[in-house]
């Protein structure tokens, strides 16, 4: 065999670099390329102009500032027409000095009241009376023009009777006197009015009665005219006793006192 001669694996000094054909350079890292340089690399950054700015805030100063002018202007108008409201209505008063209408019971007779328990056990209640009123306006010069008047007469808030009276113009310094009868008939009342009814009949001065007026009234002084205003009227003060036998039985007046009040209706509430 012959023997072969191998180079050594060491240079004298000197080394040669080998290539490899497949090894590739070192680049630098690539950055994402900016948005406008990616669409339009020419293209300008938008920076909004001052005059622009400043053209934005004045309208909106503007639209603010009528805004604030019209709530001024409507608040000013509000207020004035107010002040003009009060000052008419004070000169009016301090000129004709209106006084409200003022009523009193004359007299009220009771002609029948029986409460009569039936075979199904329902109580029914049947009661008659006349009732007289005066009713008298303080003025001078003002005129009370009534509309109808409905009346209803209650013992400790049981309705005993109801009545009407028509409606009638009350002159200055004048008393109208007023005449009706009040009735109800073979009304069914619940257990607690009947108790209520027996325990009152059972005093010594009788029912506690009450009288309750609603109608609307208008005041006229000469050309003047106001709009209808409700009105309530409650007399208290009355007591009653049943009567016996056919005569009737006078109620007790002597502590009668009546009140008018302005009743002003808001939607369907009364005031």
């Amino acid at each position: 065999m012959t023997d072969r001669v191998h180079p050594s694996a060491k240079s004298n000094g000197t080394t040669t670099a080998t290539t490899n054909p497949t090894a590739t350079t070192a680049k630098p890292p690539q950055f994402p390329p900016v948005k406008n340089q990616m669409y339009n690399p020419n293209r300008i950054p938008y920076r909004p102009t001052p005059t622009a700015y400043h053209r934005h805030n004045r309208r909106r100063c503007s639209c603010r500032r009528c805004f604030c002018l019209s709530c001024f202007w409507s608040l000013l108008v509000i207020c004035t027409l107010l002040l003009l409201a009060a000052i008419a209505g004070a000169a009016f008063y301090f000129l004709f000095r209106p006084k409200p209408p003022t009523f009193s019971v004359s007299s009220l007779k009771i002609t029948q009241f029986k409460l009569i328990t039936s075979s199904d056990d329902a109580t029914r209640l049947s009661t008659k009376l006349n009732l007289t009123l005066s009713a008298k306006n303080p003025n001078k010069k003002l005129i009370y023009n009534y509309d109808d008047i409905s009346m209803t007469l209650q013992s400790n808030n049981v309705v005993i009777s109801n009545g009407s009276f028509h409606g009638f113009s009350n002159g200055p310094n004048n008393v109208t006197i007023i005449h009706s009868t009040l009735s109800m008939a073979s009304e069914i009342l619940d257990a607690d009015s009947v108790t209520s009814l027996k325990s009152d009949l059972k005093r010594k001065h009788g029912l506690p009665l009450k009288i309750f007026l609603d109608t609307t009234v208008v005041a006229k002084m000469d050309k003047l005219k106001s709009k209808k205003v409700g009105i309530r009227v409650t007399c208290e003060g009355i007591h009653g006793v049943i009567p016996k036998g056919k005569a009737p039985a006078v109620a007790s007046i002597t502590n009668a006192k009546c009140k008018a009040d302005l009743r002003m209706k808001i939607f369907k509430w009364y005031f």
